[in-house]
């Protein structure tokens, strides 16, 4: 996920906009330059970012290469129905300018379109918290004080790249071109070069002996070590829906379908074959007790220590350079919420350089936080990848669920009664993953997400208070109650250990 792909566009929106249901404005006509190549890359882009070089290590602790390849599968079909979800709307609903926000909010009220707001910048501040964890990990190899990026010595360092960083973005830097064009080719050579030597330097006996995962391993097994993955296929598909948000801009409509399922099934085949061909290099027990980014581990494996250093130096030119987008995604996040009403106004505030201040302040200080807190967890890498997923799944199924009530109710379907059958299965696939992907990653996730959620709601109230209006109306009280009761829940279970960061 980038900056590109998130759809949030600060827009100004009519006062009556803000209780929920209302048309927003209708923007102007774009100007329609994007070509298949362009909305491909979007989608490439979007997703191809830090979490594919620790996959090795994620899938050994979990499973083989009979669960990894069921993992791919259910997670590549499920992203796959969220993608063509954001293509329907985006034509279905050309006047909802704020994404995955404006989906919520239109569709099921202003409180739930608040918690959108709230989880998708949830996800890029714990991205952003994953980047710098990373980013530690990957010097870790080199320098035994940062560890896995879970000593004070990384959490100082990662601290000094914080709000340097913040100091940067202060001054109104929000553009870097060259930089991008490093990133790009920094995060996609090492990967190729990779799939080349672990091809070459395949083993079939070792790929063999991990095929179950375990000896005698069931099929209850098998589901158990499907489950476990989950959560991270989340993370490494997240902004698949790049193309689709921009697709008023390409030349022609018909192009984002087939933007993004060339940039899915190339960043799909990617993924895939960086799990199953580190199968064939070592035994799932030394995958999973791999350093991350593991890749560079099971490079090191196959042609020595320069491997290593080859795929480290990639990780953090990449992993550093879209530190950058994701900063301004989570600012961005909150200041178009804050311009439809769902924010406290002085979120939206720029400073004399044209930054959004107060966005970047509360951003990053969540991400301090945030980071303080991984010398607690038990793998501060995967609590940050985990909880980063686990806080998307909510915006995503509240798009995926106005996708289903805008094809069930028939509405802007007159005359194409096969094309909302067609909306009307792949909103239910959608719909169906988001919510299955919530259901595995389990109370301990869930737990978490409410200490993000309910003190957040807070911005909510205060957004409210500023417009004369109720807090919450009708069934909110009930959301807002679940909040609350989770979140009283979270505090209990990390004081009496039944819950771990």
């Amino acid at each position: 996920m980038t900056a590109l792909a998130s759809g949030i566009v600060p827009v100004d929106v009519p006062a009556a906009a803000l209780g929920g249901a209302e048309a927003l404005r209708t923007p102007p006509a774009p100007v329609r330059t994007l070509s298949l190549l362009s909305l491909t890359t979007l989608v490439v882009g979007s997703m191809v970012g830090g979490g594919i070089f620790s996959l090795p290590q994620a899938f050994g602790r979990s499973t083989g290469v009979v669960g990894g390849l069921i993992a791919w599968g259910v997670a590549g079909l499920g992203m796959l129905m969220l993608a063509r979800v954001f293509q329907t709307l985006s034509e279905r609903r050309p006047d909802l300018e704020t994404g995955i926000v404006a989906y919520a909010q239109v569709g099921f009220g202003a409180y739930p379109g608040f918690l959108s707001a709230l989880g998708y910048w949830a996800s890029a501040f714990l991205g952003l918290v994953t980047f710098l964890v990373l980013s530690q990990s990957t010097l870790g190899a080199f320098v035994p004080a940062l560890g896995e990026g879970d000593t004070p010595a990384s959490v100082a360092l990662a601290s000094v790249i914080l709000w340097g960083v913040h100091a940067l973005l202060l001054r109104g830097v929000k553009e870097a071109t060259t930089l991008n064009t490093v990133v790009t080719f920094a995060k996609i050579v090492p990967i190729v070069v990779f799939v080349a030597v672990v091809a070459v330097a395949f083993r079939p006996d070792i790929f063999v002996a991990n095929l179950m995962g375990a000896p005698e391993a069931g099929l209850a097994d098998l589901f158990g070590q499907v489950r476990g993955t989950m959560l991270v296929v989340v993370f490494v598909f997240l902004g698949i829906e790049g193309a689709s948000v921009y697709s008023r801009y390409a030349r022609r409509r018909e192009d984002v379908g087939r933007a993004t399922l060339l940039g899915f099934a190339g960043v799909l085949a990617l993924f895939m074959l960086v799990t199953v061909l580190s199968y064939g290099i070592l035994p799932r027990a030394q995958l999973a007790a791999l350093h991350n980014p593991s890749m560079a581990g099971v490079l090191e494996v196959a042609i020595g220590r320069p491997g290593a250093v080859f795929v480290s130096i990639g990780v953090l030119i990449s992993v550093l350079g879209a530190y950058l987008s994701w900063s301004l995604l989570a600012a961005e996040v909150l200041s178009a919420s804050a311009g439809t009403g769902l924010m406290p106004a002085f979120l939206a505030r720029q400073n004399a350089a044209g930054a959004p201040a107060a966005a970047l302040w509360l951003t990053n200080g969540a991400v301090f936080a945030v980071l303080v807190a991984t010398l607690a967890a038990e793998s501060a890498l995967r609590l940050a990848i985990e909880l980063t997923s686990a806080m998307s799944l909510v915006p995503y199924l509240l798009v995926a669920g106005y996708a289903l009530k805008l094809s069930v109710s028939g509405e802007g379907y007159d005359g194409a009664p096969a094309a909302r059958r067609r909306d009307l299965a792949v909103a239910a696939l959608a719909a169906l993953y988001a919510a299955g992907m919530l259901s595995a990653a389990g109370p301990k996730y869930w737990l978490l997400s409410a200490l993000i959620y309910t003190p957040g709601t807070l911005l909510f109230w205060m957004a409210r208070r500023e417009q004369g209006r109720q807090s919450f109306i009708g069934t909110e009280w009930i959301l807002a109650a679940l909040s609350l009761g989770a979140f009283v829940a979270a505090i209990l279970a990390l004081c009496d250990g039944s819950i771990r960061l």
